[in-house]
């Protein structure tokens, strides 16, 4: 064999190799359908993980203002405590100090969601044509009705759209589609007040100092502890009071508030935790 033969065979030997060793066009697409496939199902799994460490943060910390500063340690106990881990401080023995934080973060929160709350009702009574009442409540007509007036022992049939401050909406009978029918005495001060002074077929703008609604507890994962609220709502008919519903309820006899009712009533400022998503604002001890 000549040297140029030896080199045309060591080059074709080469290319053999070459060629066995890449990854032929079936096979090669076969791995990226098969990777395609996966990544959809692991993103999923990163997103419901994601939604689980949320989940775990608005049910153990509602209304605890945390800084960046306090994450390092906070995940780090997290993850030694989810990993089985040695931990580096005991939370039976830690129990004392962490309620204290916890109190501590909750109030201050509370505290400065109440101070921009009072600069909130101050604009909100400068709207036109807004009532503030001795309570507090700034009433706003958007709409005058024709019908009646409800009394505080009536039923009343209304839509509503619940906002924080900022616009947030947090509940809405609206979005649902669904009027939502609640007796007035067994809601927060706010509605009690407020939905009084409409007609049947009126619109009006209630906003509500925190005192009038979920005061200094808020509702964990949807209303800020201390925070204004501000609802609209439409007044669609005035339903007859059942017995029990014509005397005023007494603290702690008012049941949860199931989806499409009002909102809590509280007898005290610091009001009970309002109800999931589609509930109204229920009366609370």
């Amino acid at each position: 064999m000549t040297r140029s033969d030896r080199s045309a065979a060591a080059a074709l030997a080469l290319a053999a190799f070459a060629f066995a060793a890449c990854p032929q066009p079936d096979a090669e697409r076969e791995r990226a359908a098969q990777t395609e496939a996966a990544a959809p199902e692991e993103a999923e799994q990163e997103k419901t993980l994601y939604a689980l460490g949320a989940s775990i943060a608005q049910r153990t910390l509602p209304g605890v203002k945390l800084e960046e500063d306090d994450l390092d340690a906070l995940q780090r106990g997290f993850a030694d405590a989810a990993l089985g881990r040695a931990l580096e401080a005991d939370p039976r023995e830690s129990a004392a100090a962490i309620q204290k934080l916890l109190t501590e973060r909750r109030n201050a929160a509370a505290a400065a969601e109440k101070e921009a709350g009072r600069a909130f009702i101050e604009e909100a009574a400068k709207a036109p044509g807004a009532e503030r009442t001795a309570s507090g409540l700034v009433y706003q007509p958007v709409a005058e009705g024709q019908g009646a007036q409800p009394k505080e022992t009536d039923r009343v049939k209304v839509h509503y759209t619940g906002k924080l401050r900022d616009g947030t909406v947090f509940d809405s009978s609206v979005q649902r589609g669904q009027p939502a029918v609640f007796a007035l005495n067994r809601v927060v001060p706010c509605w009690t007040e407020g939905v009084q002074k409409m007609k049947v077929g009126g619109k009006a703008t209630l906003t509500c100092p925190s005192d009038l609604a979920y005061g200094d507890r808020g509702v964990p994962g949807r209303i800020p502890p201390g925070a204004p609220l501000v609802f609209e709502v439409e007044l669609v008919e005035i339903v007859q009071a059942t017995p029990t519903e014509q005397a005023p309820a007494k603290p702690g006899d008012a049941p949860a508030a199931k989806p499409g009712e009002a909102p809590a009533r509280s007898e005290t400022p610091q009001a009970k935790p309002a109800q999931p998503q589609g509930e109204a604002p229920a009366k609370a001890p």
